[in-house]
């Protein structure tokens, strides 16, 4: 691995870290703020929007960001599991370690979509959850060549398309259907129920995909020695993603589709996936424009504790301490609702930040 500015690759830590920050002001309740105070049918409206998933045909930019994280885990793996081989570690030691790290991030999905309905529940939507399986799977593949792995990856998908198209149990035969396709029938086996939205938790196997792509694009990084080739092959596998994705969708082949990740989402998000990293890996590790990247990085040096925190503590604790002193304050000097309620979610926002800030001067590092 070799480029012009650093040894470490900080577009790595820099699109971890835009992802966290977008998530945390996902959960100060940021996006709503926005979308309420925007004007209908207005450019800002269609912005606004951008930060909602799509009802269900489609693309919104929010659809990426599960991608993206499932994205950026598969690359980081690539640079850990090398250490760690590098170390003497050998396979079945890394194994047991994957196990691990699979379970509790399961436990912790878990937990969080109890926290979400305020008593214990059995759900298996939430992405950590998912994120668990698909770690486990790229790990059993990852020693195979890159062509090996990149077939494997568009057998999942061939797979999943296939389940949906071609499953016989009526009722649950209609592949593109809300609740009456093959992800809904499994939740249904497993779960008891369905989402009242459509999402399923079948999504863990054709979304492995991302994290595959992420793994090849990691052994990109660390096997390809001129920056320039690096660009191209991950310039090229963005289009071909991009192209069939969409192309996919516009012809009416598969649509497009998030909540139960049909082939055409899968590679058109892949395709996003590649080209913003590739992109960001242009920027910071090849153009060295990286003076602004610490405020993002920070972020995302503990990924998975601040998830948890923000869902959890910055979701319950800061959204109804902060008020106080936010509104309480600017009240005094007459300030509308709207400006009280903004400052209200940057502060919650910016707090977590600090948060983050301190753990990291700390050298503080919450990894499972």
């Amino acid at each position: 691995m070799t480029n012009s500015c650093s040894n470490r690759v900080l577009s790595l830590d820099l699109f971890r870290g835009v992802i966290m920050l977008l998530l945390i002001a996902e959960g100060a309740n940021l996006y709503n703020f926005l979308n309420a105070v925007v004007p209908e049918n207005s450019v800002l409206s269609s912005f606004a929007v951008q930060f909602y998933h799509a009802e269900w045909h489609g693309m919104h930019f929010w659809d990426l960001i599960q991608p993206y994280f499932t994205f950026v885990v598969g690359i980081a793996m690539v640079f850990s599991l090398r250490n760690r081989w590098q170390r003497g570690e050998n396979w079945l030691e890394t194994f047991k370690h994957i196990v691990f790290r699979c379970t509790i991030l399961f436990i912790f999905g878990i937990m969080l979509q109890s926290a979400y309905r305020d008593k214990l529940v059995w759900e298996l939507w939430n992405i950590l959850t998912q994120l668990s399986v698909s770690i486990f799977i790229t790990f059993l593949i990852f020693r195979f060549p890159n062509l090996t792995q990149l077939i494997m990856s568009f057998c999942l998908l061939i797979i999943t398309e296939t389940l949906y198209r071609y499953f016989p149990v009526d009722g649950f035969n209609q592949p593109f259907i809300k609740h009456h396709n093959f992800g809904a029938f499994i939740d249904l086996f497993l779960m008891g129920k369905t989402h009242p939205d459509g999402w399923v938790a079948f999504n863990c196997i054709p979304l492995t995909a991302h994290m595959i792509w992420g793994g090849l694009t990691g052994n990109v990084l660390m096997d390809v020695n001129r920056s320039t080739q690096k660009i191209k092959i991950l310039g090229l596998f963005c289009l071909a993603g991009l192209i069939i994705g969409y192309g996919l969708d516009w012809t009416g082949i598969s649509p497009i589709n998030k909540k139960i990740s049909t082939i055409s989402f899968v590679l058109a998000s892949g395709g996003w996936c590649v080209g913003s990293f590739a992109f960001l890996y242009w920027l910071v590790d090849i153009k060295c424009y990286k003076r602004w990247v610490a405020f993002f990085t920070i972020m995302g040096m503990n990924p998975i504790f601040i998830y948890m925190f923000s869902k959890t503590v910055g979701r319950s604790y800061l959204s109804e301490f902060v008020p106080i002193f936010t509104k309480g304050i600017m009240g005094m000097f007459g300030f509308s609702e709207g400006a009280m309620n903004l400052a209200t979610y940057m502060t919650i926002i910016g707090l977590q930040w600090f948060l983050c800030y301190w753990l990291y001067k700390k050298k503080i590092f919450i990894k499972i």
